[in-house]
């Protein structure tokens, strides 16, 4: 176990993506749909339940074509029982990102105060939001994290060691905290763009993506970490750059186009 090599991993479970592409896609429909009904605002920060089931399901989308080879992987770690492994496994690393709906809404409160009642400080706010993102990026925490999420073997030999019935939901779980401490920044940036924003939430997918299972994954991160504070300093004069903060957005609906 030890002896595997993140090429080998990669080409062993290389034929997972092609259905994890298609899960995404339907779990991205789900969520469309679910945005598309009379559930709130422009970020649907009205109504907790809706933007709840709404951010959990972006968050599966956003995140599991990152994390279904380590799924994948830990579901193999012994030969009976993959399936409920790999499936308890899920859930716990969801259950993380489902918890940090909470925060995220009451950013999107916020978000949605600032843009609405005081339009000039949106510029300030989203100033702050792309600079918090380009600073965590370049941290030695970020790389960290980014690290155990990028090569995982260690993790998962911790993982033996759990006993009882919820040993895999906590793996899960434990997993999912340290992608959470790799993203959180990343997920911030929603705030800016608008928390239900599609193709915010495609591009982020892309970036987090980039980071953990290209070769060259912590130049992206520190690429994107220079590219949010230059976008920090931007958006002062820019306004479009964060439509969700500045208001600049507002002929847009909740996931962020144009209405027909």
């Amino acid at each position: 176990m030890v002896g595997v090599t993140r090429t080998t991993i990669t080409a062993r479970y290389g034929a997972h993506y092609s259905g994890l592409v298609l899960l995404t896609a339907a779990a991205a429909w789900a969520w469309v749909a679910l945005s598309r009904g009379d559930m709130g605002s422009r970020t649907m920060a009205g109504d907790l339940p809706a933007f709840m089931g709404t951010w959990t399901i972006m968050m599966t989308a956003m995140m599991l074509p990152a994390t279904a080879p380590v799924a994948s992987l830990y579901a193999r770690t012994v030969p009976v029982h993959r399936a409920p492994r790999m499936i308890a496994f899920t859930a716990g690393y969801v259950l993380v990102w489902a918890a940090a709906g909470l925060p995220a809404y009451a950013l999107a409160v916020g978000a949605t105060h600032v843009a609405t009642a005081h339009p000039t400080a949106g510029r300030a706010a989203a100033a702050a939001v792309f600079a918090v993102n380009g600073v965590y990026q370049l941290t030695a925490l970020k790389d960290f994290c980014l690290t155990k999420c990028r090569s995982p073997i260690g993790l998962l030999l911790r993982y033996a060691s759990y006993r009882g019935p919820s040993r895999h939901l906590r793996a899960g779980a434990h997993h999912g905290a340290f992608c959470l401490g790799c993203c959180w920044s990343l997920m911030l940036l929603l705030t800016a763009f608008g928390v239900m924003n599609l193709w915010a939430m495609v591009g982020l997918a892309a970036v987090v993506a980039a980071e953990k299972r290209l070769p060259r994954g912590r130049l992206v991160a520190r690429a994107v970490g220079v590219t949010s504070l230059a976008l920090a300093i931007a958006v002062l004069w820019v306004p479009l750059l964060a439509p969700n903060l500045t208001g600049s957005g507002s002929g847009m609906n909740e996931m962020g186009l144009r209405p027909l």
